[in-house]
């Protein structure tokens, strides 16, 4: 009888230690889940950002990892600088314009490609001739895999005479390198070694 109450003891003292060691278990996982959320919602609250709108009301809105942006941002910027360096008026004023911006956007190669033409006269005829240049970027192709970028610029010039309009067809290359934001380079990236791969006529229409 003795031996049987023993034996009840030990039985229930393993049942016990058993149901600790599972209740313990349940309290790690419901405490290591809490802890997972709760840094998971303070993650998404540091997300949010609260803009006070000419201090009446509070809007949401949401941060987000600069780099994935990038891409978007690369390709805006050497779109952009096509426009202001080959769309061109007859107005030295506002050719001279157009070059300040563009410099802010590439390094000394865009400058040198300018000065040529300069020497060349090719602005010079822009002017008596009273010509307008417009240029429409068509594809920009960045390889993110290796830094510095290396960027192909697809783009149509079209050179409207008072006789004719002429379409070209620009190819140019460069590399994209990570810069400063400011005003005047939003984007924060400098165009290097930037060169005209290809310019040439395709189509002369008579007006």
């Amino acid at each position: 009888m003795e031996f049987k109450t023993l034996r009840n003891i030990e039985n229930s003292f393993r049942q016990i230690r058993l149901y600790a060691i599972i209740f313990s278990s349940v309290c790690l996982c419901i405490t290591g889940y809490a802890i997972w959320e709760s840094y998971r919602f303070a993650r998404e609250q540091r997300e949010k950002v609260y803009v006070l709108d000419q201090g009446k009301s509070l809007m949401v809105a949401l941060s987000q990892d600069a780099a994935v942006n990038r891409p978007v941002e690369a390709r805006e910027h050497v779109r952009r600088f096509h426009e202001l360096f080959f769309t061109l008026a007859p107005d030295k004023a506002a050719i001279e314009s157009n070059m300040r911006r563009a410099f802010n956007l590439a390094d000394k190669s865009a400058f040198n490609y300018y000065k040529d033409l300069a020497e060349k006269g090719y602005y010079s005829r822009i002017i008596s001739g009273n010509v307008q240049q417009r240029t429409e970027v068509d594809s920009v192709q960045c390889d993110f895999d290796h830094y510095p970028y290396t960027v192909r610029t697809y783009a149509r010039q079209y050179i409207i005479r008072s006789s004719n309009v002429t379409r070209r067809s620009l190819v140019t290359s460069c590399l994209l390198v990570n810069s400063v934001r400011s005003d005047e380079n939003p984007q924060g990236f400098t165009m290097e070694q930037f060169r005209v791969v290809e310019n040439k006529d395709v189509e002369v229409l008579e007006r």
